[in-house]
């Protein structure tokens, strides 16, 4: 299930919030080591002041988060031209039917009895769930794409997930990874694509945010 947070109204989920940015600490900074701000146990940085789309993947209401991303509008701050330039040389991608999702994050579940097989199985769900949960989020307002940066091993998750990727401008390695650029369109058809690989069925969001974003 998708909570979708505002973020001019995250002071009204700030256990479901702080979570997130547990999260993102465990995974940016601790599994992947990435130079990111740390504040106290969070990870946060300064697109998390732009008023982003935060999903924020639970199982159940009140359930530990595992897994987020975070939306923003390509006309404004965003990590693909103000961070990383070098993945555009010479461009940019700032439309009003584009946005950019960043801090994608999936919580590594223990590898209990079931096995690495069945935690892989997990992963794959969750990243299917946040991105077609993105992409449905994308129709209800009109997008007909959504950019991101991600690097090698994020773009192989995100394939067998059953994303399409249109793949933009220049790999290069950033620290140690390579990384790319990518567009997802937006689209009934991909989202009926992505749902069927992971086996998703009926509404991907929590109430509130289903009867705020899709009501007739």
């Amino acid at each position: 299930m998708i909570v979708v947070v505002e973020g001019a109204a995250k002071h009204e989920r700030p256990d479901l919030i702080a979570d997130m940015h547990r999260l993102r600490k465990r995974v940016f900074h601790g599994r992947l080591g990435w130079d990111v701000t740390i504040e106290d146990d969070y990870e946060i940085d300064v697109f998390d002041d732009a008023n982003p789309l935060y999903l924020i993947s639970v199982a159940d209401e009140g359930a530990p988060v595992r897994g987020c991303l975070r939306l923003l509008p390509t006309m404004g701050p965003n990590m693909l031209r103000d961070v990383f330039p070098e993945l555009l040389p010479g461009q940019t991608v700032e439309s009003p039917l584009i946005w950019e999702s960043t801090r994608f994050a999936v919580d590594l579940p223990s590898r209990n009895a079931d096995g690495s097989r069945a935690a892989a199985r997990l992963v794959g769900r969750i990243t299917g769930e946040l991105v077609a949960g993105a992409i449905e989020v994308g129709l209800a307002v009109g997008l007909t794409h959504i950019v991101s940066v991600f690097d090698a091993r994020i773009l192989r998750v995100l394939r067998a997930a059953g994303c399409s990727i249109e793949l933009i401008g220049e790999a290069r390695t950033i620290g140690s990874v390579l990384t790319h650029a990518g567009l997802f369109e937006v689209s009934e058809e991909v989202v009926a694509a992505i749902r069927e690989v992971n086996g998703l069925e009926g509404s991907l969001f929590d109430p509130t945010t289903a009867a705020r974003l899709f009501a007739a």
